[in-house]
C-alpha cells in the first residue's frame, strides 16, 4: 500500500495527472516486490524502532566489552570497577539502564564470553556507520588505559576488537597514540604546571599531523575529526543519547588542540 501512496504523490507532484498513473504503477510494483518486507519492519515506524534497537546493541556491547577487557588480566581491578561506575554516572543512566549495563559488564567478564561473535553482530548492526565503530573502539581503548598502562592481554583484546570491526592495524595504532596524547593533553589542561612543548606535541598527535604539515593539511585533519565525532551526526546514526557527552568532550579536545596549534603558528 505504501508504494502506491508514495508513488502517486511523487508522480502527481512531478507530472500531475500522467505522473499519478505512472506513480501508481511503480508503487504497485514496489508493494508486490518489497511491500511485505517493508510492512514486516513496521513501515515508517520501523525506522524509529530500528534506531532504538541499534542504540540498545551499542549500549550492551559497550559495557560487555568493557567487562571483558577489565577481566583480561585475570582479576578485575578496583580501577576498572570505578571507571565503569563513574562512566555510568556520567552517562546519566536510569536505574533500569544501569542494571542492564551492570549485567552486560558481568557477561563480558565470563570466561566463555563470545567476544568475536558479539562483535560480528555489533558490526552487522553498524556496518554503514563507520564513525560509530571508531567511537566504540575509542571507548574500549580508554577502558584499557584506566590504570595508565596497557597490558599485553588488554592489547590483544583491543587488537581483536579493531580487527573484528574492520579497522586496520595502522589506523588502530594511530587511535591508541591519539588517545594517549588526548589523555596527557586533558591532564595538562587541569594541571598547575604545563610543559608547553609537550602539550603542543600532543596537540599535533591528536589531530594526526605534525609540525611540518601545511595549513591546508592541518585544517583538513581538524575538519575530518570534528565531522567524525560530531554529536548530532553520531546521534542520528544510532548513538545512545546518554553517550552524547562523550562525543561532545571529544570535539572539545579536538578543538582545543587545533586552537593551540593555530595560536602557536600565529
Amino acid at each position: 500500500m505504501w508504494g502506491k501512496i508514495l508513488g502517486a504523490l511523487f508522480g502527481m507532484a512531478l507530472l500531475k495527472i500522467p505522473g499519478l498513473f505512472i506513480g501508481l504503477l511503480i508503487g504497485h510494483w514496489f508493494d508486490k516486490s518489497y511491500g511485505g518486507a517493508f510492512a514486516s519492519r513496521g513501515g515508517f515506524n520501523g525506522f524509529s524502532r530500528d534506531k532504538s534497537e541499534a542504540q540498545g546493541i551499542f549500549r550492551y556491547n559497550t559495557f560487555a566489552v568493557m567487562g571483558h577487557i577489565a577481566k583480561s588480566n585475570g582479576v578485575v581491578t578496583k580501577s576498572h570497577i570505578q571507571q565503569a561506575t563513574v562512566f555510568m554516572e556520567q552517562l546519566g543512566l536510569t536505574t533500569v539502564q544501569k542494571q542492564e549495563a551492570q549485567a552486560a559488564f558481568r557477561d563480558g567478564k565470563q570466561t566463555d564470553f563470545p567476544l568475536l561473535e558479539q562483535l560480528a553482530e555489533f558490526k552487522s548492526a553498524y556496518r554503514s556507520r563507520p564513525d560509530l565503530l571508531l567511537m566504540f573502539l575509542e571507548i574500549q581503548i580508554s577502558t584499557a588505559y584506566v590504570d595508565l598502562h596497557l597490558s599485553s592481554a588488554e592489547q590483544k583484546i583491543l587488537t581483536q576488537v579493531a580487527s573484528a570491526l574492520g579497522i586496520n592495524a595502522t589506523q588502530f595504532e594511530h587511535m591508541v597514540s591519539r588517545y594517549e596524547a588526548e589523555a596527557r593533553f586533558a591532564k595538562s589542561s587541569h594541571s598547575g604546571t604545563v610543559d608547553a612543548a609537550n602539550r603542543l606535541t600532543d596537540a599535533y598527535k591528536i589531530l594526526g599531523v605534525n609540525s611540518n604539515s601545511s595549513e591546508a593539511q592541518l585544517k583538513k585533519a581538524y575538519k575530518k575529526l570534528m565531522a567524525q565525532h560530531h554529536p548530532d551526526k553520531l546521534m542520528s546514526q544510532g548513538l545512545p543519547p546518554e553517550l552524547m557527552d562523550v562525543a561532545k568532550q571529544k570535539t572539545q579536545d579536538i578543538q582545543a588542540a587545533y586552537e593551540l596549534i593555530r595560536k602557536q603558528r600565529g
